[in-house]
């Protein structure tokens, strides 16, 4: 959710045990459904020298149930992770695709999730199935309205989540030994590892 004055994005992740409950949870605060769980495929883009990367930049082309063209800035130190965000719609993948080539951009990762969408209040929640694990990012006008919408999913706000999906990837394969290609299902078919080794404790866990 941004300010429409500064396309501003405010958000925190949790690692959770159950999806299921947090739905449950939700449906029982009177959380709105707006977008049923889709499958999203996420790429990455950036020129040859990383320049994205390496300032903290992201050139992100979406598909889930429509397509979507995505710039973020570098983040700022909060509570919360803050960014600047500037999304829209395009009606062409492919074209969208060959557009950022022209460019100059290729793509250098792709990473897959499966994401349902609620309303609750003037925050929204999203449910992340993700190849490593389930999690939920909770975007909202300030840190405070976020804090409030943890708090009444019981969420243990000390145990919230700053970095983006990618970065915990990155650890995770530096934990296992394992050199990062796309983060994928079928990369983590069969895989043993525990999140937990990454100084992550899921959120819907009590002390």
């Amino acid at each position: 959710m941004k300010d429409s004055a500064n396309d501003q994005e405010i958000e925190v992740k949790f690692w959770v045990t159950s999806l299921d409950d947090v739905r449950q949870r939700l449906e029982e605060l009177g959380a709105e459904l707006v977008q049923p769980r889709v499958y999203e495929l996420n790429l990455r883009f950036d020129d040859g020298q990383g320049t994205l990367s390496r300032s903290g930049q992201v050139l992100r082309l979406r598909r889930d149930h429509a397509y979507h063209l995505t710039y973020k800035g570098p983040g700022q130190s909060s509570d919360v992770a803050m960014r600047q965000e500037i999304e829209f719609s395009v009606d062409d993948f492919d074209a969208a695709w060959r557009f950022l080539e022209a460019l100059g951009y290729s793509v250098v990762v792709h990473y897959e999730k499966y994401r349902t969408m609620y309303r609750l209040g003037d925050v929204l929640v999203t449910l992340d199935e993700m190849p490593y694990g389930a999690f939920m990012e909770i975007e909202g006008p300030s840190s405070a309205s976020i804090k409030t919408a943890a708090a009444s999913l019981n969420l243990d706000w000390k145990r919230r989540i700053i970095e983006s999906y990618l970065s915990i990837y990155y650890r995770l394969c530096g934990r296992l030994g394992r050199s990062p290609a796309n983060l994928t299902f079928a990369e983590f078919e069969g895989l043993k590892f525990s999140l937990l080794e990454l100084d992550l404790v899921p959120a819907d866990i009590p002390l």
